[in-house]
């Protein structure tokens, strides 16, 4: 009895001390916690997403602005990324949704012209529709991002790679085709893909000698000229593409040794080219060293040539100067000698007279040898030249210096 007692005391004093109007409002408010937890009218929008609502009415709506916005009760949100990247580049595939991008793995095409194939990797960035009815529509087709891209964007994708490079072999890819397989991708990607036709060829491969038959795949044109394509499974909902790369092509093993092959007589090609080439510069070289040569050789030969003509006119010309100083000396010793000889004879003309005029023997024979040494002394200060010239020439005509001398002598001799 009294521990009841006590009991009922201290239940007593507890309804004192926590009336019951809180514990009331206490039960209402974790009531309305959980219910603003699971039915919460307001939600939150992320800058790098839209949100598609979907409210009780059923009304559809879909929130591209980022922050807090009001849903309605009951509301179903599904956030999808403004961007979402496709990925081929790994081996396995992941799709999960990862900083906006999903890989679907590397992506296997086959060469149109030669049938051979290649490992594709690369990424394809597609921008979601802008418009809000397109948006609903893209999503109440796929619900989520992952169905987006497994449905649609990788098929797609694929699709463009393989038509790309339908259009071309292995060998032309290798060969300078990448940048075009790129380009033809990222058009087939932006606008649909081409309408393609197949048609064959005969060529002459040059590495096995002989003829094979290709088939040559081209792009179906309107009578315009405009490219024929296919309806993009992407613009239909208002989806495009933001940017398309091809980052590695990686040949099948068989398309390696082919290429090895051509690449190894294509080098062997271009050393023996540049070996012709080397042996053509080289003797081009040469004769130009030897023609060089040969023209010093002339120019000095001529330079000799020319030294020695100068020098033979230059003794012609000293031998002229020479024999003119000697006929002006010849001359003039003539005519010296002439003053000589007419000083003999008016000399023996005075003394013929003297004698004539009677003198003794004595002074004869005394005259007779004072003109004689007088004529000896004359004739002993007479310069004659080293060299003498006949001024008569072979005629006979005329009488040289030497001669006209020996005439005075004579005559001296006679008297």
């Amino acid at each position: 009895m009294y521990n009841n007692y006590n009991q009922n005391q201290n239940q007593n004093q507890m309804t004192q001390k926590f009336p019951m109007k809180w514990i009331v409002i206490g039960a209402l408010s974790i009531l309305a916690i959980i219910i603003a937890i699971f039915i919460n009218p307001f939600a939150w929008n992320d800058s790098s997403e839209r949100t598609v609502v979907q409210q009780s009415t059923g009304n559809q709506f879909v929130q591209y602005k980022s922050g807090v916005y009001y849903a309605g009760f009951f509301a179903r949100t599904t956030q999808w990324p403004n961007q979402i990247s496709v990925s081929y580049q790994d081996s396995i595939p992941n799709m999960e949704l990862n900083d906006g991008t999903i890989e679907i793995g590397k992506v296997i095409i086959r060469f149109g012209a030669d049938a051979t194939s290649a490992s594709v990797s690369g990424i394809v960035q597609y921008i979601l529709p802008s418009d809000e009815s397109e948006m609903i529509a893209m999503h109440n087709a796929h619900k989520t991002p992952q169905s987006l891209v497994s449905k649609r964007l990788a098929p797609y994708t694929k699709e463009c790679l393989q038509s790309s490079a339908q259009m071309m072999s292995s060998e032309m890819h290798y060969s300078g085709g990448r940048s075009t397989m790129s380009q033809d991708f990222g058009d087939q990607l932006r606008n649909g893909v081409f309408i393609l036709k197949t048609t064959d060829r005969v060529v002459f491969d040059s590495l096995e000698n002989e003829k094979k038959k290709i088939y040559v795949t081209e792009i179906v044109t309107n009578k315009n000229g405009e490219t024929k394509r296919k309806n993009s499974s992407i613009k239909e909902y208002g989806i495009t593409v933001a940017d398309a790369n091809i980052t590695d092509v990686d040949y099948e093993s068989r398309v390696d040794i082919m290429l090895g092959k051509k690449i190894d007589a294509a080098t062997a090609a271009s050393i023996a080219k540049q070996q012709f080439i080397t042996a053509q510069q080289q003797a081009l070289t040469a004769k130009a060293v030897g023609e060089k040569q040969l023209v010093e050789t002339e120019y000095k030969e001529k330079q000799i040539q020319t030294q020695q003509v100068v020098k033979a006119e230059t003794t012609v010309k000293l031998a002229e100067q020479d024999k003119f100083k000697q006929k002006i000396a010849a001359e003039a010793a003539e005519l010296e000698a002439k003053k000589t000889r007419i000083d003999a004879d008016a000399q023996a003309y005075a003394n013929a007279k003297l004698v004539s005029a009677g003198l003794t023997p004595w002074d004869k024979a005394d005259f007779e040898m004072k003109t004689k040494i007088g004529v000896a002394d004359a004739m002993s200060k007479i310069a004659l030249p080293a060299t003498y010239f006949n001024g008569g020439g072979s005629t006979g005509k005329g009488n040289s210096m030497l001669e006209s001398i020996l005439g005075v002598k004579l005559l001296e001799d006679k008297k």
